[in-house]
């Protein structure tokens, strides 16, 4: 519903006021702003080798944008995840039985949060994100 050099343009979300609240009400163990590298490469930066995120594809909706850019550009899953955001601008790690009073504290001050996936621990060899 809106034109294309607008959407492409949106400058960037500024977080900090959301994740200072958020900071002061739950323990959080990391933050990954995605940025150029996608999920892929953003999200290991905040988790020691030994663990690994599942971040759940059906858990939010990726904007169309990145639909139309996968369709246009005939760009792989992999690719996508690896070199866009796909909707998700932070990723914030908190404890399972954080996650819910996270939620509430960031759509309270204002933000759309999804809980995307978990930390387990990493299998010998496998990617430090797996996409499911």
């Amino acid at each position: 519903g809106q034109p294309l050099s607008d959407v492409i343009l949106e400058p960037t979300r500024i977080y900090v006021k959301p994740v200072l609240k958020l900071v002061q009400s739950v323990a959080v163990k990391g933050l990954a702003h995605i940025t150029g590298g996608g999920l892929i490469e953003n999200v290991p930066r905040v988790l020691p080798e030994r663990l690994a995120a599942r971040i759940e594809r059906a858990a939010w909706p990726m904007p169309p944008l990145f639909g139309w850019l996968k369709d246009q550009g005939n760009i792989a899953d992999a690719e996508l995840y690896r070199v866009f955001n796909c909707g998700i601008g932070m990723v914030v790690v908190v404890g399972a039985g954080d996650a819910d009073a996270a939620l509430k504290t960031l759509k309270s001050a204002g933000e759309t949060a999804w809980r995307i996936g978990r930390v387990v621990k990493r299998e010998k060899n496998a990617p430090q994100v797996e996409i499911v």
